[in-house]
């Protein structure tokens, strides 16, 4: 997710924008309408009837937005515009007629063609919005049913016409209109609002200044403070590198002016806006997908992914720690911060907002409602107070920014249906799950390897949802017969997809931190995949020992929190050559002991029977033993009387 507008030609700028913001209102308008926000009086008047009508209404107003918004040529792209209007009426108008004659399995001849026009639009504009990558692997896999009989046994499957197909991929509820879709159309739109009304109002401001004023004393304070104002606000946009840019800008010469190198400045930066994706309660679009693929109440999702995202800040906060006390970097004085009342003063309205986000969400569980109520709070109190509120230009380029977003999204979304779709119509999904399955045998850790790879490698050439969604009908399904949690199996999935973000060679976060840095690109990758090391391990943690998304006891769960902050306690302290409490590891066989002890102390055990639950008792003995031999080691060799 972005939020930043894509760049337009300089005299249709300000047309474009207008346009995009007037499509934003209306699709707004349309989304709640059909929640029934209004009352049982529509606005619409009754004329969207059917879910599909809606679908296609809503695709009408934001597809043809994409051919402007990422322009080519004026001959090409307005054309484009309007011939995807027409293609959406032509369906919106026989939405009924096309579900009682069952069209997607029966189209009419004109209806065909429509359909392979509405397919290859949506290809281009994924081709606009997405990246050419993402457009050449939608179009390979969209086509599949007109060659997978002559592919290969993985990619083999059941053959259909190109009539078909399209009529499957531009009608039916399984490819572009499938559940990627139907989740954003219900759920994400809200939230996408929320995020870009949180920004425009003063929001990240807000919150850097809170986190000034509670963390900015602290040894290396600036850093603290970018893990939690770029943690809050990554989970409001959900874009990692859009993050970077807007809060970095403030971060990151903090950072630097405290003592921290380029590398590492932009590097933290990078790890906390990856993380913030993460982070509940709004954590990107990809989260309201995954409840929507598992059947599961939202709230479920952001609770079970609450603790794994607050271990790894937390593990960021030791990292930065231990940074600042083997560097001797002290915390801004008063006289550089905000005072705590004084900020919250100015913007308590925006922890309110905040507040009964979470309240609807977890305690009444309105997941669709929430969004718009927490909003409407929002710009109803901001509008009262003097300094943030917003003139008649401010409402337009909020609108416009919510549009752009949108736009993104909704192509993003409906190219990776198209894979999801022609993978249902070939009956491929559930073959690749028993390729994988043989594959990896009954070695559980060789699946989850081959899993972690996988997503890596699609995080790098796809957008994370993009990832997410094909690898959550590819590969989750074959890590929840090896008798893994759902839930675990999809945020592994989620996690994995992340890590491109602060991983050489691509690394597009820490690469964007580094550009406010003035810091080299890769030795920034290096230091945020140093900083950011802890977030390799927790997938395996969570997806191994179901404690960790709060579906074993209680018990259970204090104790595998218990080992998990010690193991990650040794783990960044050994990465750094610093250990809080102890003191500075010089000794790089020291390190490696302390690295090795984490990992036993932290990891649930690979070899015991899953249902059962993992017994960590061997690994954490071996843990303990291995931390203590390296400490002790340590004061022998340190003591003045040694």
């Amino acid at each position: 997710m972005a939020v930043q507008a894509p760049p337009v030609r300089g005299p249709e700028s300000t047309i474009v924008q207008w346009m995009v913001a007037l499509a934003a209102l209306l699709a707004l308008l349309l989304a709640m309408d059909t929640l029934r926000i209004f009352g049982n009086a529509q606005l619409s008047g009754g004329i969207v009837r059917l879910d599909s009508q809606y679908f296609y209404a809503l695709f009408a107003l934001l597809l043809p937005m994409a051919f402007v918004c990422y322009p080519t040529k004026r001959w090409i792209d307005w054309p484009l515009a309007l011939l995807s209007v027409g293609v959406l009426m032509y369906f919106f108008i026989n939405a009924e007629r096309a579900l009682d004659e069952a069209w997607e399995f029966s189209v009419p001849e004109s209806g065909a063609y429509i359909a392979l026009g509405l397919w290859l639009l949506v290809l281009e504009a994924l081709r606009r919005a997405g990246g050419t990558a993402l457009c050449l692997i939608a179009a390979f896999f969209s086509c599949l049913p007109l060659y997978t009989m002559y592919m290969p046994g993985p990619l083999n499957g059941l053959p259909a016409s190109w009539q078909e197909t399209a009529a499957y991929h531009s009608i039916s509820i399984e490819s572009i209109f499938g559940l990627p879709f139907q989740a954003f159309a219900s759920l994400v739109i809200g939230f996408v609002v929320f995020g870009v009304v949180l920004q425009h109002t003063g929001g990240g401001r807000f919150f850097l200044d809170l986190a000034f004023a509670i963390l900015g004393r602290q040894r290396g304070g600036p850093a603290k403070v970018a893990i939690v104002s770029s943690g809050l606000m990554g989970s409001m946009s959900g874009s990692v590198v859009t993050n970077v840019l807007t809060t970095g800008q403030m971060t990151i010469p903090a950072m630097r002016r405290a003592g921290m190198s380029g590398p590492v400045a932009g590097g933290i930066e990078a790890c906390a806006s990856t993380g913030g994706v993460l982070l509940p309660p709004i954590m990107g679009s990809t989260a309201f997908i995954m409840a929507t693929l598992l059947e599961l109440p939202y709230a479920e999702v952001a609770v079970a992914a609450a603790l794994p995202a607050l271990l790894y800040f937390i593990s960021l906060y030791l990292q930065i720690d231990a940074y600042a006390g083997k560097y001797n970097l002290a915390g801004l004085t008063d006289e550089e911060l905000p005072t705590l009342w004084q900020t919250l003063k100015q913007g308590w309205f925006y922890l309110g907002a905040f507040a009964l986000l979470i309240f609807l969400l977890l305690y009444l569980k309105r997941e669709a409602l929430a969004p718009y109520y927490a909003t409407a709070v929002l710009l109803l109190l901001n509008q009262m107070s003097p300094s943030q509120r917003l003139s008649a230009d401010g409402w337009v380029k909020l609108l416009s920014a919510t549009g752009f977003l949108l736009i993104e999204l909704i192509v993003i979304l409906a190219g990776v249906g198209l894979i999801v779709g022609a993978l249902s119509l070939t009956g491929l999904s559930g073959t690749l799950v028993n390729d994988l399955m043989s594959m990896a045998g009954d070695q559980l850790g060789l699946l989850l390897l081959m899993g972690a790879l996988t997503s890596f490698v699609l995080g790098i050439g796809m957008t994370v949802t993009a990832a997410y969604i094909f690898l959550a009908v590819v590969l989750a399904p074959a890590l929840v017969g090896q008798n893994l949690a759902p839930l675990s199996a999809h945020l592994f999935i989620l996690y994995w997809a992340m890590l491109s973000y602060i991983t050489p060679p691509v690394a597009l976060g820490a690469y964007a931190a580094a550009s406010i840095a003035g810091a080299s690109p890769l030795q920034t990758g290096f230091a945020a995949m140093r900083l950011g090391s802890v977030i390799y391990v927790i997938p395996f943690i969570f997806v191994l020992d179901a404690s960790f998304i709060l579906a074993g006891s209680v018990l259970g769960t204090m104790q595998a929190v218990v080992e998990a902050l010690v193991g990650i306690w040794l783990i960044t302290g050994a990465l750094q050559a610093y250990l809080p409490l102890v003191g500075h590891l010089k000794q790089a066989g020291l390190r490696f002991c302390l690295i090795f002890a984490g990992l036993a102390i932290a990891l649930p055990d690979l070899t015991l029977a899953l249902p059962h639950g993992p017994d960590n008792t061997i690994h954490l003995f071996g843990g303990i033993v291995f931390a203590a031999a390296g400490l002790l080691w340590r004061w022998k060799t340190t003591s003045p009387h040694a």
